[in-house]
């Protein structure tokens, strides 16, 4: 007896882009008609596009595994495999009980019959008795939340309601195996929270094994053990969770370092020569950290004013700033090389994703150059800040406290 749940071996999957594919003899001479009379120089010819490479892998029944990667790695192609949504190029996958998707918004859904009725045909779809159903139904309307419109259309319910009936239905019914892609995103944060304990719930209770994509790493990290690290539709890392998520986080996606980023307002008075945060020279993701400890080496080409100035904020709303001048008198470079080490302390903040914009600017003057969105936070159990006016500006939320300390020579 196996303790195997999911087994991929070798999957590849190709799609053809471009071009126009006739479907009849009709179809067929319109578009041959239209090549003949285009005045367009280059016509579209189309192109092999490989969303997966030799793919494999193996997930042991019970394990909840957490599906990584950028927009565009191969992600959602895997699970529609996985759930034999489509066939994959080359390679097979074997499935050891049943499975339910939840990939996107109305899965398995018939919009013109009712949640109730949906409800009863996902069951006999999972090769469940309608008496099977029926001691399921009423955990399950509950847990969704739809009570009031289950014996309404389904395609009358919102986007929200849609997804909350069918995390419901697949998680109450019983399937060996669930897949669950972002699509829970479209839920409010209570009902999220509330799906991930669930899920939690029935891979620990109940021996169900769990594949889970979602961009938010505090959540992949919350419930999911183990982790597969997708880029390109290359599988580049299969380990433990926390490990996975560090790779991607540091090493494998973002290969630009922050000094390409650097945009110059004005080219005669600095170039930005390297930036390192916390021993990384290309952080682009950083995982709650109490202190930044930064590193600017630069040459000034004339005598400057200078200062460093840093925002946080989420969804473009400042939350918190360093600004160093604020307490301290401004400081003037004369021509010649520098290297800058900056120590600065982190504030406590709401739990979530942060962006942080990296400024050289004048003081009260003008910005010389900077680099927007220089980094991604991540902070974990955070807790408010209260709202802080610095000197008349609205900066952020609070304003981030640190030493500064300069040295000649690069």
């Amino acid at each position: 007896m196996t303790d195997t749940a999911i087994q991929v071996e070798n999957i590849s999957k190709k799609y053809t882009i471009g071009g126009v594919k006739a479907k009849s003899l009709r179809e067929a001479l319109g578009v041959k008609f239209s090549n003949l009379i285009s005045t367009s120089k280059t016509s579209e010819k189309p192109t092999d596009f490989w969303a997966l490479q030799d793919i494999s892998f193996s997930i042991k029944e019970g394990d909840i595994v957490g599906i990584i990667g950028k927009n565009g790695a191969g992600k959602s192609t895997l699970l529609k495999i996985i759930s034999r949504i489509t066939k994959p190029t080359s390679g097979r996958v074997e499935i050891y009980g049943r499975i339910a998707s939840l990939l996107e918004v109305g899965t398995g859904f018939h919009p013109e019959l009712t949640g109730r009725e949906n409800i009863y045909l996902n069951g006999t779809i999972l090769g469940m008795s309608r008496s099977e159903v029926a001691a399921k139904f009423d955990e399950i309307v509950e847990f969704s939340g739809v009570e009031k419109f289950i014996d309404t259309a389904v395609k009358r319910y919102s986007s929200g309601m849609t997804v909350r009936l069918a995390f419901a239905v697949a998680a109450h019914l019983e399937p060996e195996i669930l897949i669950v892609d972002e699509v829970l995103a479209v839920g409010d944060a209570e009902f999220q929270k509330k799906c991930l304990g669930k899920m939690g719930e029935v891979s620990r209770k109940e021996g169900r094994t769990i594949l889970f994509v979602s961009h938010s790493l505090p959540a992949l990290k919350a419930i999911c053990h183990s982790g597969i690290l997708l880029e390109k539709g290359k599988m580049m890392l299969q380990s433990d969770i926390h490990e996975v998520i560090k790779t991607y986080s540091t090493n494998t996606i973002f290969t630009e370092g922050l000094v390409e980023n650097v945009e110059y307002y004005d080219q005669s008075l600095m170039i930005v020569r390297d930036i390192i945060i916390n021993n990384l020279r290309n952080p682009k993701f950083i995982q709650h950290e109490k202190v930044l400890y930064v590193t600017i080496t630069m040459s000034f080409l004339k005598k400057t004013a200078f200062e460093l100035d840093i925002h946080l904020k989420k969804d473009d709303y400042y939350i918190a700033s360093y600004a160093n001048y604020v307490t301290k008198e401004v400081t003037v470079f004369e021509a010649g090389d520098y290297t800058l080490d900056y120590e600065i302390q982190l504030p406590e903040m709401l739990s979530g994703y942060f962006d942080m914009d990296m400024y050289f600017t004048e003081p009260f003057i003008k910005r010389h150059s900077g680099i927007v969105n220089a980094i991604r936070f991540e902070m974990v159990n955070g807790d408010h800040i209260p709202y802080l006016n610095v000197q008349g500006m609205t900066w952020g939320k609070v304003l981030v406290s640190g030493t500064v300390n300069h040295r000649a020579g690069s």
